[in-house]
């Protein structure tokens, strides 16, 4: 057995690749975008939705184990957001919601757990309960 046929395809392969995770994402911030308190939030700072979309989907592409394709400035991205805790609940209830609808429970939960190191990370570290 090589070593390629001992590695477990990634998060990123058992998704479905790019082909599965533009819509997800897609949906998603289509739901982020009419929240009535989240949605004016990002409003104010992204003008182009296809393009951040994309940008997103990097991220996640990256992060799932997909080809290394996002370099940004992920943390001084957010803090011009402003973002309170009560709207990173919010993002992720959506996420949640969003994970478990388009995804299998396995996979869904990772995501999840990605999404909930990030929202931590993103808010210094601070004690939120924010776990499923």
């Amino acid at each position: 057995m090589n070593t390629s046929e001992a590695r477990a395809p990634s998060l990123f392969d058992r998704l479905g690749g790019s082909e599965a995770l533009r819509p997800l994402l897609q949906h998603f911030y289509a739901d982020v975008r009419q929240h009535q308190v989240i949605g004016p939030i990002f409003a104010r700072q992204i003008d182009d939705w296809p393009k951040h979309i994309e940008k997103i989907l990097g991220f996640w592409t990256t992060v799932t184990g997909g080809p290394p394709s996002y370099a940004g400035p992920m943390m001084i991205a957010h803090l011009k957001l402003r973002l309170q805790p009560e709207h990173f609940l919010i993002w992720l209830d959506l996420w949640r919601r969003h994970c478990r609808m388009r995804c299998a429970e396995t996979e869904a939960s990772h995501l999840i757990h990605i999404a909930e190191t990030m929202a931590n990370r993103l808010q210094g570290g601070t004690a939120l309960n924010i776990q499923t």
